[in-house]
């Protein structure tokens, strides 16, 4: 808990707090609701979402018979909630081999939120191997290789400019050949509208389904928090390219716009599988919904 209120402080400062102040022992009106929805779109909720959550709220208050703004507050933190889903357990187990694929823009937090996972599945026992399939950028493939010496997990790659099906196709028979039960896949992320792109996801994918059946078995979508409503229209370029299974939300605590976690759910129907709230090696956290409203509102 202490570490969703601390990663979510600015945007608890700057629009959820302010939520909590507006809605003091006053009672409701057409101001409260105009200030309501202008701090939820301001947050980055997205337009559609705020709507929803504003005609469930005015249904709400009929139904009940809510007119003091603190009951609308504990209204609006139950709404919100509602928006919000655990995430299943990620399809990596019961194989041989389980294959991640992780794509996500240039700058959104990629290759860090790979090494973040890789530590994490780690150390809770399983044998990764990353494969270094962004080989358009060398800066990319030396990264990865970096973070994979720092967490203790080998790196499958080959030079700059190469073939990323190839990598994958070559990681795919290593990882099996060794013994490791999960490898996770780093991908070109150049800009979301470049075609080429888009077709080498696809490639990708079909490679590893290729050597073994039904992967890629997760397709995790990294989204920088910082974007907002720009990393939900990615989300739906890649979705057309790749069946994006679940996102990883990072850069949440230098935000102050987490609303978009909202719109995710809401817009997307995608679950979040992890949120990163901090630059440390265990700062990327399973997401928990209850956790995180609560953060929002700072309720200990």
């Amino acid at each position: 808990m202490s570490i969703f209120r601390t990663g979510l402080s600015k945007t608890r400062q700057s629009f959820f707090g302010r939520i909590t102040q507006l809605l003091g022992n006053s009672e409701i009106d057409d101001d409260t609701w105009d200030d309501i929805e202008a701090l939820l779109i301001q947050a980055d909720m997205g337009v559609p979402t705020t709507a929803r959550v504003l005609d469930e709220l005015k249904a709400r208050i009929r139904r009940e018979g809510i007119t003091r703004s603190e009951q609308l507050q504990k209204a609006l933190r139950e709404t919100l909630q509602s928006l919000l889903a655990v995430p299943p357990p990620m399809n990596i187990s019961g194989r041989p081999l389980s294959i991640i694929l992780i794509v996500g823009v240039n700058g959104s937090g990629k290759t860090t939120s790979i090494a973040k996972l890789a530590n994490r599945l780690n150390r809770a026992g399983r044998k990764v191997m990353l494969a270094a399939g962004d080989t358009f950028r060398a800066a990319a493939i030396e990264q990865l290789q970096t973070w994979g010496q720092r967490v203790g997990v080998p790196v499958i790659a080959n030079k700059p400019g190469s073939d990323p099906a190839a990598v994958v196709f070559d990681a795919t028979a290593a990882a099996n050949a060794r013994g490791h039960d999960i490898l996770i896949v780093d991908t070109a992320g150049r800009l979301h509208t470049n075609f080429n792109l888009m077709g080498e996801l696809a490639k990708i994918k079909a490679t590893s389904s290729k050597v073994i059946p039904d992967a890629p078995h997760e397709v995790l979508l990294v989204l920088d928090g910082t974007t907002g409503q720009n990393a939900l229209q990615q989300a739906q370029k890649f979705r057309e390219m790749v069946d994006v299974t679940g996102v990883i939300v990072t850069k949440l605590d230098s935000t102050a716009k987490g609303g978009m976690v909202f719109a995710i759910f809401n817009e997307l129907k995608l679950p979040v599988h992890y949120v990163g709230l901090g630059e440390g090696m265990d700062d990327m956290v399973l997401f928990n919904p209850e956790n995180f409203v609560k953060s929002l509102f700072d309720e200990n």
